[in-house]
């Protein structure tokens, strides 16, 4: 895989190039260079500078804030189709957390300099960042609504419907079939919960039919998994 890929069908499977001309795609291609990270792996460190940007072709990669104390809050876990390292590309400003790869991971990082110089010659690269910077804003919202304002069963539900659409779009079917590569207590750190209140919180969903697991594969009932995720006022 260390060969670039040259395909823009490709890069415009990653949200941030999904606007960009096919000019410009081939420009971006032009100045991606192959990386791999093994498990464990730190890729770089809140306060860092931010010199590059990383998209992911296949593994998984562990966002978090910790605390001087040592207590960790994850933000997310980022897989195959994903780009991270973006912001402070853009504004200029340090790593705002930690990026650790869970599993052996493979990519491709652009520099800073490099991209910048691609978006001065393609200026109308930058409404399609834009775009995709207020998409990344409207996520982060709707994620601290989530654990702000709703109880565990609800989170769990959201949780599970947010990661189907990352899939299927905002479009979902009736059903799906989902197969998870975290670990209870990784999604317990996502959705702000002990590992013990998300495995009785799973169990919940199950006794509801809003879920059903079977040899490492999760079927979901999405009608269902709304009803919880948005339950109506009493």
């Amino acid at each position: 895989m260390s060969e670039i890929s040259k395909s823009t069908a490709f890069w415009r499977s990653f949200p941030i190039f999904e606007g960009f001309t096919k000019e410009t795609i081939a420009d971006v291609a032009a100045i991606a260079s192959y990386r791999k990270w093994n498990a464990g792996n730190v890729l770089f460190q809140r306060g860092d500078e931010g010199s590059y940007l990383i998209v992911v072709v296949s593994g998984r990669i562990k966002i978090a804030l910790i605390t001087p104390q040592g207590k960790e809050l994850t933000l997310r876990h980022l897989e195959a189709g994903s780009i991270f390292g973006e912001m402070a590309i853009l504004d200029g400003q340090p790593r705002s957390a930690d990026a650790t790869a869970m599993t052996v991971t493979e990519g491709y990082i652009i520099s800073k300099r490099d991209f910048l110089e691609v978006l001065e010659r393609n200026p109308q690269a930058y409404h399609a960042i834009i775009h995709y910077l207020c998409t990344k804003l409207r996520e982060t919202t709707e994620q601290l609504e989530t654990i702000a304002l709703y109880d565990l069963d609800a989170r769990v539900a959201r949780f599970f419907l947010a990661t189907l659409r990352n899939i299927h779009g905002n479009e979902l079917p009736e059903s799906a079939n989902l197969q998870l590569s975290l670990s209870q207590a990784e999604i317990a750190s996502i959705v702000g919960a002990s590992r013990p209140k998300i495995n009785r919180s799973i169990l919940t969903l199950e006794e509801a039919g809003a879920i059903r697991r079977t040899d490492g594969i999760i079927f979901c009932h999405i009608g269902k998994l709304l009803g919880i995720a948005e339950p109506l006022d009493e």
